[in-house]
């Protein structure tokens, strides 16, 4: 039976709303300890109650999870290339810089490091987004100040989304943080959740 063109046309164009319909962004998530469930459950970590509500919203992205505890800036460098290569990443986001900082490591090198990722992304063409992170001031104020510019110069240096570090949000409420003072607790995650939901709804509606 010959087919007439404009029902093929209607086929394609159906096809195609289907697959935008149920295709979604891959963002991936480079990041330490505070994004990988430390001190909890996997399924108690607020990246994995995000990416629940996510689907249940039907929401035109997910998150990839490639972060690690104790990961630093250097380590998340030597691993990006490879996940880069291994999975469908439409934008990167990093979380890395605290155990740097907890550290003592030099700000230049964070910041040499953050710039090799960033650029290694965008030489794939993928947007970057970074968090602002913070740390205590235990190795005094001039450190501080330093390790902070770190990520205001690498953003606007690289023209980069900054977003606020969500720890910043539960550490000061009581009983949201684990014993070490550092590490959110289960009770936070869910609040770190919506925070993060919410950065990346106003992300992905400005891009």
């Amino acid at each position: 039976m010959k087919k007439h063109p404009i029902f093929t046309l209607v086929f394609l164009c159906y096809l195609l709303t289907v697959t935008k319909t149920y295709a979604k962004d891959s963002i991936l998530l480079l990041g330490d300890s505070v994004s990988a469930s430390y001190g909890m459950q996997q399924n108690e970590g607020w990246v994995h109650l995000l990416n629940t509500q996510l689907e249940q919203q039907n929401a035109p992205y997910k998150i990839i999870n490639a972060s690690i505890s104790g990961e630093t800036t250097t380590g998340g460098l030597s691993r990006l290339e490879s996940i880069l290569n291994k999975n469908k990443v439409d934008h990167l986001l990093i979380e890395l810089g605290g155990n740097d900082g907890l550290r003592g490591f030099p700000p230049k090198l964070i910041k040499n490091n953050l710039l090799q990722m960033i650029d290694i992304a965008q030489s794939k063409n993928i947007p970057v987004s970074l968090f602002s992170i913070k740390i205590p001031p235990n190795y005094g104020p001039r450190y501080t100040k330093m390790f902070e510019n770190v990520f205001k110069n690498v953003a606007k240096e690289k023209e980069i989304k900054l977003i606020p570090f969500f720890v910043e949000a539960v550490i000061t409420k009581p009983g949201l943080m684990q014993d070490d003072g550092i590490h959110p607790n289960a009770k936070a995650q869910p609040i770190i959740a919506e925070l993060v939901k919410e950065d990346l709804k106003k992300l992905f509606q400005s891009n």
